[in-house]
């Protein structure tokens, strides 16, 4: 068995998950180093130095994780040139972050994400839309900045990448009613937050009420210090609809919820994956999706045309038809390829290549010799 460490300077939703996900379910010792999930800015600027003057002999791991949030330039160059090889795992990337309504754009954050591309050892997506849609960016990003623009080097960030999708927690055997819900319930599990366009998302929902057809809402995910305004908006609107509405206080009874319900719905302007979704759909929920993003690649092609939707108009229609003609066949065809994403299905993937990309040094030798 190999050791590794796993620092996650951004500790909280999809960096928590994936973190505590691997370290639970790898053959290998992988050690937690995690920073709260706060102040991302200053994450991205000072974790670097905070974990190298606070992780006792770096030097005792085969490699070291790492998530985004922390600038691999800094972090190699304060820790010495022995330092076990780095290994970045992208869960998004700031050089193609929506920015919010009044936001301004700071261009250092995406240089810190090109910069640790080129300083990792090697580098894990988590889908292949995300790898693409990086490297692409990448020219275009850097033809921004005024003069002395270095090459985009993408040939050599190339080289390092490798996609392996998160493993995520599903049931083995979720509940799929045989016959139409009568009041099926529509659910939201996403951050409150502009990039996943809940607007459209609580538009659409007001279009149904308005026209009495029968739904019933569970709304969940993270909430930050200031949400969009049309959460309150659609608490109040929807308050005959709504039977969970805020951020479930533990995962048992985020699963409980997420066990009640049969639609789950997505209306994001950014998806790098789409965690939420592959657990909705493993507890029994049919996805409507934006036909954009990761979504085209973590649904298999053959459910396209049910699950993916055009536009809003394409989203209401399809909606409208998912609830009056209910059909569980396609719904456990769905659920069981969707069983891939299962962190049983998964590991042996990370497991191989944390072996592959380990020191082929052995760190105790190692350390041995250097006394």
């Amino acid at each position: 068995m190999s050791r590794f460490l796993f620092i996650e300077p951004f500790y909280g939703g999809s960096h928590k998950y994936f973190a505590d996900g691997l370290i639970q379910k790898s053959c290998h010792e992988i050690d937690l180093y995690s920073l709260p999930a706060r102040f991302w800015k200053w994450r991205m600027r000072g974790a670097s130095v905070y974990a190298v003057q606070h992780i006792k002999d770096l030097m005792r791991y085969e490699a070291i994780i790492v998530s985004n949030m922390l600038s691999v330039s800094d972090f190699k160059a304060l820790a010495g040139p022995d330092l076990p090889p780095v290994i970045l795992y992208f869960h998004e990337n700031q050089i193609l972050y929506p920015l919010a309504e009044g936001e301004t754009e700071d261009l250092h954050y995406g240089f810190t994400d090109f910069i640790s591309a080129l300083c990792a050892d090697s580098i894990i997506f988590n889908s292949e839309f995300h790898m693409k849609a990086f490297l692409k960016g990448i020219p275009p990003f850097l033809s921004r900045f005024p003069d002395f623009r270095p090459s985009s080097s993408i040939e050599k960030i190339q080289t390092k990448c490798q996609v392996i999708p998160p493993g995520c927690h599903l049931d083995p055997e979720p509940y799929i009613p045989v016959e139409r819900p009568e009041n099926p319930v529509i659910i939201w599990n996403h951050r409150w937050e502009h990039d996943k366009n809940p607007e459209d998302f609580f538009e659409v929902l007001f279009e149904l009420d308005s026209e009495g057809i029968p739904f019933s809402l569970a709304v969940l995910g993270e909430r930050y210090t200031t949400s969009p305004e049309i959460f309150s908006i659609a608490e109040q609107k929807l308050k005959d609809r709504i039977i969970h509405f805020g951020y479930a206080e533990n995962y048992s009874d985020y699963k409980a919820i997420l066990n009640s319900g049969n639609i789950v719905i997505s209306t994001a302007f950014q998806e790098n994956f789409g965690i939420s979704i592959i657990e909705a759909i493993g507890s029994g929920n049919f996805p409507l999706l934006p036909n954009r993003l990761s979504y085209k690649e973590i649904i298999p092609e053959e459910f396209h045309k049910f699950c993916l939707y055009k536009n809003k108009k394409d989203l209401i229609n399809k909606l409208k038809k998912l609830i009056s003609h209910y059909d569980p066949q396609l719904l456990r065809k769905l659920v069981e390829k969707n069983k891939r994403y299962d962190w049983n299905q998964i590991i042996a993937q990370y497991d191989l290549y944390l072996e592959q990309k380990k020191n082929p040094v052995n760190r105790d030798f190692y350390q041995d010799l250097s006394i």
